[in-house]
């Protein structure tokens, strides 16, 4: 395999995409590129201000690439910049113009889009828990308009890890 295969697990909060990355980088035999704004954002002191939001856009783009040679053919994303284009669009009513430009220029081979059907877990850096519904139809809309190739991840537990496993095996024998 010449080309290393890119794959983005999104999603609204806590909806368990570092675990399930860390899952598949296991499985894979691979690496999973964290997600930059979760440790950026835990040594903030106040509130994340809009040149933050620029700030974790450059960071998780630089993170990916600096990850990426030691991918061992796949690369599985925990997130992706996209959402700083959604959290900058909810926090102030617009998204930086170099996070726009990038976006379709910044493809990613598969998303795994999970699925809110697992319980909240709280964590001091997620804020919406009674707006996952709504964050889940803007992920759709916001992948939709990428027409980005995505699967709702769905199920619990084991079921759910065993879903995202399937969904990239029918992708890499669509793809060979």
């Amino acid at each position: 395999m010449d080309k290393i295969l890119k794959i983005a697990v999104v999603g609204p909060e806590s909806t368990g995409k570092s675990t399930m990355s860390e899952y598949l980088a296991v499985h894979y035999n691979t690496i999973a590129v964290p997600e930059y704004s979760r440790e950026y954002c835990a040594n903030l002191t106040g509130d994340c201000t809009w040149q933050d939001e620029v700030n974790m856009f450059h960071g998780q783009v630089a993170l990916e690439n600096k990850l990426l040679p030691q991918a061992n053919g796949i690369l599985i994303c925990d997130t992706t910049f996209l959402t700083v284009k959604i959290w900058s669009e909810e926090m102030f009513g617009n998204a930086p113009q170099e996070v726009l430009d990038e976006l379709p220029r910044h493809p990613y081979d598969l998303y795994l889009l999970l699925d809110i059907d697992m319980p909240w877990q709280d964590d001091p850096l997620r804020n919406f828990p009674t707006k996952r519904e709504y964050f889940m139809n803007i992920w759709h809309r916001e992948l939709q308009a990428l027409d980005a190739n995505y699967v709702v991840i769905s199920g619990l537990g084991q079921e759910r890890y065993d879903n995202a496993v399937k969904a990239i095996d029918k992708y890499l024998n669509l793809d060979f």
